[in-house]
């Protein structure tokens, strides 16, 4: 129950995440490189000011400069890529690229699957599809390529949280290592500045709360997780944010929507129950 409830709690903020972005870049309230750099800077304090006492009384936890460097690419490509994107092709293109990328890693390492969960993956990829078709034809190609560059970044990112012992310290520290190449990042793109109070607010509540802290949470649940799990329980994401959609966003329900995310929360149900 406790891993059900930290990942569940985990995808509700990955969720999130799409809508914060959506609402700042898709409004033109702020720029993608600022997005990016106010929000892993706001989720770098956050988890430092969470994590101090623990260093003051401990030592400092081991520094992970490939796990900072994947979540870095992540939170910029995800930023860039969502400027050209719809949120439908995004959301696919994202998730086919990290489930893909932690699917081929579970194979490399042994897992196996079952017939039964072979059908709940279908069953979870069919929703996904069904759900965002109307999204995907014709994507532009460097917003494509910039999403499935994230997705394969967030995909290795949640496989090095498997093993950490401490999650509210590494993603502390991932954060804080990130923080020097997301200013870059904004510095490179200068002639491109854009804020607003809004905007701001936004990527201050996407690094802080939905960033920062979900991210721990992720950490924490990835311990019970085998990778094949972890990749398929994302596929939750595109689903959630919909039904998020209906109330940020003012979108419509439908038939669809409906249709989509019982198919898609079916099928993850029926892989997480079986054994791979």
């Amino acid at each position: 129950m406790k891993t059900l409830l930290l990942t569940l709690l985990a995808m509700i903020a990955f969720a999130a995440n799409s809508l914060l972005c959506r609402l700042a870049l898709g409004e033109g309230l702020i720029d993608a490189a600022s997005f990016t750099a106010i929000r892993t800077v706001s989720g770098a304090v956050t988890l430092v000011l969470l994590v101090l006492p623990g260093w003051r009384k401990s030592e400092h936890p081991r520094v992970s400069w490939k796990s900072a460097l994947m979540l870095f690419v992540y939170l910029a490509f995800f930023s860039f890529a969502y400027l050209s994107l719809s949120a439908g092709t995004g959301a696919l293109l994202l998730f086919g690229a990290v489930q893909l990328t932690m699917f081929t890693v579970a194979l490399r390492s042994g897992e196996r699957f079952s017939g039964l969960s072979w059908l709940g993956l279908t069953m979870a990829v069919a929703g996904i599809i069904y759900l965002v078709l109307p999204g995907v034809t014709a994507p532009d190609p460097l917003g494509a390529m910039l999403m499935v560059v994230a997705g394969i970044a967030w995909g290795f990112y949640s496989l090095s949280g498997r093993g950490v012992s401490n999650p509210l310290a590494a993603t502390a520290n991932n954060f804080l290592l990130a923080v020097p190449l997301a200013v870059l990042v904004s510095l490179l793109f200068l002639q491109e500045f854009q804020v607003s109070g809004r905007g701001v607010l936004l990527a201050v509540l996407s690094g802080s709360v939905t960033s920062g802290l979900g991210y721990v949470i992720w950490f924490a649940a990835l311990k019970n997780l085998t990778a094949s799990r972890a990749a398929t329980v994302q596929l939750s994401v595109p689903a959630i944010a919909a039904i998020g959609g209906l109330f940020v966003l003012s979108e419509p329900i439908t038939f669809r929507l409906i249709i989509a995310s019982i198919a898609t929360l079916g099928g993850i149900a029926i892989v997480l129950k079986q054994k791979a």
